[in-house]
């Protein structure tokens, strides 16, 4: 179940550290975002050091579907009401940044970087359609409603997102790692004021970037209480339409898709990781349905960090960490959200203001109704009399019999069936577990 940018890129390797060193400025976690921050404080002149538990973006930067855009479904209606013109400008301003960015460091890079349209379609709620087509002519957005569309089924319409684009992030990941200093298989076991234990050494830096996900300290900030992590299944078809742009349903469970080469990739399925959903089944019923003659490439899932209120947590990982910093909750959209978060960051951490820090700020209110969701998941996985549990904070964890995983309901760890880690904010391995036969 490997995506098609696995199998298509090798990406450079990197020694693991042995003994101790100093840096400026030590960056957690080598996804896309974290290699954005270290080519981004490398361009500002700031030493910095990347370490990796594993192999650089070997977790869910390998399995996105690669969208560069700033339309993240119905959000500017949303963040319209939700946080008023201000704030909903600055979250436009930022990703709008971060297309242009990725424009600029694409060009010279063979990595498949194409200018693509971005929409958001309904299956049957033009309302809405309109709404977020009013909210984005208020903040300046040239867009426009497409009465028709090349999809396979019925839709009440779609929003055309102009001057947005796709890539692959691995090729692309592989150029920007170039003169970075970067340590593979390097883990943090404890993190301090200051110094980063590793298993053969501490790193001291003066400040600290928390790239890994979902972050794994958890006496601060409060990230297991607004963030939920989501399951997303990808199928790449074969003799499938050109949809001639990224679209994605407006509907939480609805399909997205995009190009890439002669490939669709035919996305949805979703559900709360520990939760139950369509899976790949539901997509291959798709792929059966609406596109008969098509033959199925490859299949991956993804998993996502979901916040509160829709808007990823960028800037000081919480009141009380100075020099300490974090890049987290991409809802889905981690390509933009990652060099947003790189160039925001890349002014806090060199003392220079931001426009864009208060949208995407972790300290910002948390009294929002998924909070609620959150804490009842939580409450009641932890009452659960089953095994195994989970050793990040002891939810039980459930089966998920499509992937042969098992996934933490609360804050999304998974593990395989033996109890190896796969997916954070777990740090380990499932301890005392056993297993002698498939569970059912």
């Amino acid at each position: 179940m490997e995506s098609i940018w696995s199998r298509g890129t090798e990406l450079p390797r990197f020694p693991s550290l042995q003994g101790d060193c100093r840096t400026d400025v030590l960056v957690i976690g080598g996804g896309l975002a974290g290699l954005l921050c270290a080519r981004r404080l490398t361009e500002l002149g700031v030493e910095n050091i990347l370490v990796e538990a594993d192999a650089l973006c070997g977790g869910i930067t390998k399995d996105t579907t690669a969208k560069i855009t700033s339309q993240h479904g119905l959000i500017y209606d949303k963040l319209l009401r939700q946080f008023g013109a201000e704030r909903a400008g600055m979250y436009l301003q930022a990703n709008q940044a971060a297309v242009r960015e990725y424009r600029r460091l694409c060009t010279g890079i063979d990595c498949g970087f194409e200018e693509k349209d971005a929409f958001v379609y309904s299956r049957s709620d033009r309302r809405k359609l309109e709404q977020e087509l009013r909210a984005l002519e208020a903040l300046g957005v040239s867009a426009e409603l497409k009465e028709e569309t090349p999809l396979p089924f019925s839709t009440a319409g779609a929003v055309r997102f102009p001057g947005q684009a796709q890539f692959d992030p691995l090729r692309f990941a592989a150029a920007i790692s170039k003169g970075l200093r970067i340590y593979e298989h390097t883990p943090v076991l404890e993190l301090g004021p200051c110094v980063a234990a590793t298993p053969a050494g501490k790193i001291r830096a003066e400040k600290m970037i928390v790239c890994t996900h979902f972050p794994f300290l958890n006496k601060h900030g409060s990230y297991f209480l607004k963030m939920y992590q989501r399951r997303s299944y990808v199928l790449a078809l074969e003799n499938a339409a050109d949809v001639a742009g990224m679209y994605v349903d407006e509907a939480e469970d609805g399909l997205s898709l995009r190009n890439a080469g002669e490939l669709l990739l035919l996305g949805g399925g979703g559900h709360r990781t520990g939760g139950q959903g369509g899976g790949w089944k539901e997509l291959k019923r798709c792929a059966a349905r609406y596109y008969p003659a098509s033959r199925e490439r490859a299949r991956w899932a993804a998993q996502d960090c979901m916040t509160l209120d829709g808007v990823p947590y960028v800037g000081p990982y919480s009141a009380r960490t100075q020099g300490l910093y974090v890049a987290t909750g991409f809802n889905k959209w981690g390509m933009t959200s990652s060099m947003a978060a790189a160039m925001l960051l890349g002014d806090l951490v060199t003392g220079r203001e931001n426009p864009w820090a208060p949208v995407f700020s972790p300290s910002r209110t948390i009294l929002r109704p998924q909070l609620a969701v959150n804490a009842a998941e939580a409450v009641l996985s932890l009452l659960k009399p089953a095994r195994p549990r989970c050793p990040h904070m002891g939810c039980a964890l459930k089966w998920n019999p499509q992937e042969r995983t098992w996934d933490c309901p609360c804050h999304g760890s998974r593990f395989t069936r033996e109890g190896r880690l796969i997916d954070n904010p777990a740090t380990g391995d499932l301890k005392g577990y056993k297993s002698e036969s498939e569970p059912q």
